[in-house]
């Protein structure tokens, strides 16, 4: 993640994704989420994402409105000083297009294409692959494929791996079963167990010395 995002700020083509990507790996929102943004669903000054639908491009080309993936997708999710720096900054690169696109009654979208339309999933999509297509031709070590959803994923397996208690992480990705979420953390493999250990070692050694101190000062 560090090594993808270092180079999308660096690059002169895709530097001004930047900020969309660092979001999508900080907030774990599905692509059709962020795409559906518009400027009254971001609260700044309460630092909160109101996400209440979704925006899709059906197969004959028609830009439709949806309701979230699940019940559970409806959420208002908090952001931290980061996220919303970046927000702003595209909400004051955005600038007034001359002519507010309007889909199903919403308009306000963050992102437009050369036609004035609002970005959508593969708009999305074929940016990441030309993204993660010009660092491989940079770079001898490759990068993997990076897509929206492994930016979901990523989120979501740090937000495991720091600890987040189960229930919590389920209502900020939108799943409307525990199960899906409870995969994450069973799937976080043989390093993270690991640090695991050792953290819990850390924490036993700590308490056993201010044990011992305590007795010796007694």
């Amino acid at each position: 993640m560090r090594k993808f995002l270092k180079f999308v700020h660096d690059d002169n083509t895709y530097c001004k994704y930047y900020e969309a990507v660092y979001i999508l790996f900080h907030t774990g929102m599905r692509i059709s989420e962020f795409c559906g943004l518009t400027l009254k669903d971001i609260d700044l000054k309460n630092r909160i994402v109101n996400i209440g639908h979704q925006l899709q491009r059906t197969s004959d080309m028609q830009y439709v409105i949806q309701s979230t993936k699940t019940n559970a997708g409806k959420r208002q999710i908090p952001i931290t000083e980061d996220v919303a720096k970046y927000f702003q900054a595209i909400i004051e690169d955005r600038g007034k297009p001359k002519k507010e696109k309007f889909v199903d009654g919403y308009c306000g979208f963050l992102y437009f294409d050369d036609d004035g339309m609002p970005l959508v999933a593969p708009h999305c999509e074929h940016r990441f692959n030309r993204m993660v297509s010009k660092y491989n031709e940079i770079y001898r070590i490759q990068m993997p494929n990076i897509t929206p959803h492994v930016c979901r994923h990523t989120y979501c397996s740090d937000q495991a791996k720091s600890g987040m208690d189960p229930k919590t992480l389920q209502y900020l990705m939108g799943h409307s079963e525990i199960g899906v979420t409870l995969d994450v953390y069973t799937h976080l493999g043989l390093e993270y167990a690991a640090e695991e250990l050792r953290r819990i070692e850390e924490l036993q050694n700590a308490r056993q010395e201010m044990n011992r101190t305590k007795d010796e000062a007694v």
